[in-house]
């Protein structure tokens, strides 16, 4: 029905020039409506098998099967003009050579990889070097024929979307129809084999009939892809889902993502063609889904680089937040009496000079000042009257826990990790931040009857020895639970 209505008025010239943009965008043009359905389909098959493909880790299949379908491409035209002159252009012909070349050069990567020393990557650009170098030889071949009839299938290489006809499109739209409910139909059979190939096996699913099923998928979308994307085929396969991964981690996520992504980036890159003619329509759509690809780079929810370099960010402030705190406060139970609980009150009553936060950690000025302002305008500390630093209340609680999770955790790196008291302060600081709550758990088991009269627990170090290079602490090496 839906093909009906796309193909049920006559054919119109396209408009010369740089065309007028809104009638591209409203779709008035019979050319445009018949070129966009086709690449529409064309990029929602190759963004649902792609990523099943980008999974299997099975990316430069596609890239195989693209260059090794020009020598079938040749072949198949080459016989057709043979057998009925003027024939050797019907595309359905061209599509069953490439797909017997793409298919043939499949199975020659499988048989290197299986019976030969040679390592997966270099069968694959073996392959792909032998088929692609045949099938220029033929392209030259066919090119010096005496018959014209040989005119436009360079596009094969390159793609020409916007020379599909009506006929060309009922063939793309029922090959990836075809592909498309076979592939949602073994949606599960090929999620177990994408992530877990092994367990899937023992659990008596046909891994290997399932692996040549999600290959015969992936030649079938290159080799329709030819007429539009031809060679650069393999970056519609790859691109959509490589851009979806970059929202989430789920794989039902991933693939709707990928199909909506492998459609934007083909309508955008074919409505770009007709409205300036001069650009290809196959490199437009290429460069369409790479710019999809760079804009799931930067803002992707889930791996991109801005969130990554925000999440960066947090945890540096964090980490130096929880580190002056910690400075604080063991600056200030140094100078509590014999006893004296380290309570909130009694951490906001004295204050803390700057020096002495430098030469307790080894910051430079401009470090500590910077982490000082942080906290200040965190509310977290606040400045004395004798020019010294106190803890708010909110600033005596945070750091009473930070104080409690490092300290377990030298707890358990000298426990377990068999780490040396002299060296298991510095040691602490790169890992107690990723403190388990399990971990947390079986410390606070383990120190119920050391700390039981407090929430924070002593230290398990002398607190003048915390210098990894201090020669007094490496030469103590007691045991900080038996000398409590």
């Amino acid at each position: 029905m839906l093909l009906t209505v796309v193909f049920a008025e006559p054919a119109l010239a396209a408009e010369s020039g740089a065309g007028d943009f809104l009638r591209v965008v409203t779709l008035q043009d019979y050319n445009t409506r018949v070129v966009l359905f086709g690449t529409l389909l064309l990029g929602i098959t190759s963004g649902l098998v792609g990523t099943f493909t980008l999974l299997r880790r099975q990316a430069l299949v596609g890239d195989v099967v693209s260059h090794a379908a020009l020598p079938g491409v040749a072949v198949a035209f080459l016989a057709g003009e043979l057998a009925a002159p003027g024939s050797g252009r019907s595309l359905g012909w061209l599509l069953i050579g490439a797909a017997a070349s793409g298919t043939l050069a499949v199975v020659a990567v499988s048989l290197l990889r299986r019976f030969t020393p040679v390592r997966p990557d270099a069968a694959l650009a073996t392959v792909l070097g032998v088929f692609f170098g045949l099938g220029a030889a033929l392209f030259k071949t066919v090119q010096e024929l005496p018959s014209g009839n040989q005119a436009g299938l360079q596009t094969m290489i390159l793609g020409s979307a916007a020379t599909m006809t009506a006929g060309d499109v009922r063939l793309i739209a029922t090959a990836t129809g075809i592909t498309l409910v076979a592939t949602l139909c073994l949606f599960k059979e090929l999620s177990i084999l994408c992530f877990d190939e092994q367990t899937a096996a023992a659990q008596g699913w046909p891994v290997v009939l399932l692996d040549l099923f999600l290959t015969g998928l992936v030649v079938a979308v290159t080799v329709i892809g030819l007429q539009s994307v031809g060679i650069l085929m393999v970056a519609l396969l790859i691109t959509p889902p490589s851009a979806a991964r970059f929202w989430t981690d789920r794989l039902g996520p991933m693939a709707f993502l990928s199909v909506v992504i492998g459609g934007l980036s083909a309508v955008a890159g074919c409505a770009a063609s007709a409205v300036v003619p001069k650009l290809a329509g196959g490199p437009t759509i290429v460069l369409a889904g790479s710019l999809c690809f760079v804009i799931s780079l930067l803002f992707g929810t889930h791996r991109g680089l801005l969130r990554k370099w925000l999440r960066r960010r947090r945890n540096i402030n964090r980490v130096g937040r929880d580190d002056l705190l910690r400075a604080m406060f063991e600056i200030v139970e140094s100078r509590l009496s014999a006893g004296a609980e380290p309570s909130t009150k009694n951490l906001s009553a004295i204050a803390v000079q700057t020096d002495e936060l430098q030469n307790k950690r080894g910051w430079s000025r401009q470090r500590l000042t910077g982490l000082i302002r942080r906290a200040e305008r965190d509310a977290i500390v606040r400045m004395d009257s004798d020019s010294g630093w106190r803890f708010t209340r909110d600033g005596a609680r945070i750091a009473r826990a930070a104080v409690r999770n490092h300290r377990l955790w030298e707890l358990y790196l000298i426990t377990h990790a068999q780490i040396p008291p002299s060296h298991v302060d510095r040691d602490a600081d790169f890992s107690e931040h990723g403190l388990d709550p399990e971990v947390v758990e079986e410390l606070e088991q383990l120190l119920a009857q050391k700390a039981a009269a407090s929430d924070v627990p002593p230290s398990p170090h002398p607190m003048d020895e915390q210098r990894p290079g201090n020669s007094e602490q490496r030469a103590a090496g007691a045991d900080p639970l038996s000398a409590q």
